[in-house]
């Protein structure tokens, strides 16, 4: 049967009292890959995933890519009072899921690079695609100015998401634009994005709090990190330069990293069939 996204959407309730939505493929018994998503306005664990959640539970893995709260079907949350390290910890007890892969794109793998330096017994591997580190030494290495290009057109979109500044946002995550940003993603992720716009209103409103990310990872601890870790960034990368994923193949100790040519920010999407068989192949021999 093929997988869609009404099919492997579920729905859960966190410890805190948060509503999270998530999306699940694969037998409940196999080994568990988290899929976590970026923060764009209209993304979600579907949006991000989709054609890598059905190639890894075919792969003999039980894939889960939840909805973090402030995106998609989940529940809004203010940017002071965000924290995904702690919804992930509550998503996985709430799942009974005592160790998994993590696999993160953007903010979510800065999710999962921080949840590494916290909880080492809880993660298996560790893969990231496009990594964020937040501002601050080591990853300022885009325009002098602050954000990042592709930064500035994401927070454009989140104050304006119509369907033009979407095609702005598609067009910037991706380098093969005429294959990937097309009318039908770009209305998609314009539709996502309007549907919630309490979602955009604390996005906008929580920039002067550090959002997306307001919460940042220790970077001290990232050498502490021994979990295997695949690093992989695409060298086209407009929102999040790839020294950043060089930085971190310097300071995690068990680590490797692939860089992508004609590859912008979505490697997951650009480069599928390669990025599934890189994962793939990494949790099965590391």
């Amino acid at each position: 049967m093929t997988l869609t996204q009404e099919s492997a959407a579920r729905d859960t309730t966190l410890p805190s009292g948060t509503h999270v939505r998530y999306y699940e493929a694969g037998a409940p018994d196999a080994p568990p890959v988290v899929l976590l998503h970026g923060s764009g306005p209209g993304a979600t664990g579907w949006s991000n995933f989709s054609g890598n959640i059905p190639v890894l539970a075919s792969a003999g893995f039980r894939v889960i890519a939840p909805d973090m709260p402030g995106w998609g079907g989940s529940d809004a949350v203010a940017t002071t009072d965000m924290d995904h390290d702690r919804d992930l910890v509550e998503l996985l007890d709430t799942l009974e899921i005592p160790r998994a892969a993590l696999v993160g794109n953007s903010m979510g793998a800065h999710t999962a690079i921080r949840f590494a330096t916290l909880h080492p017994e809880r993660i298996t591997h560790l893969v990231t695609m496009g990594a964020s580190l937040g501002r601050g030494p080591a990853s300022l290495f885009g325009a002098g100015d602050g954000p990042s290009e592709g930064l500035k057109v994401i927070v454009r979109a989140y104050r304006d998401a119509s369907p033009e500044n979407m095609q702005a946002l598609v067009e910037i995550m991706t380098y093969d634009k005429a294959r990937f940003a097309t009318p039908e993603l770009t209305r998609a992720r314009s539709e996502a994005a309007l549907a919630r716009p309490d979602h955009l209103k604390n996005y906008v409103e929580g920039l002067a709090h550090g959002a997306p990310i307001p919460i940042r990872v220790d970077r001290d601890k990232i050498p502490g990190i021994t979990v295997p870790t695949l690093l992989i960034h695409g060298k086209d990368d407009r929102v999040l330069h790839y020294e950043t994923t060089l930085w971190l193949l310097a300071n995690i100790p068990n680590s490797r990293a692939v860089l992508l040519n004609r590859c912008g920010h979505w490697a997951m999407i650009e480069h599928a069939e390669e990025f599934n068989r890189l994962v793939v192949d990494f949790l099965n021999n590391h």
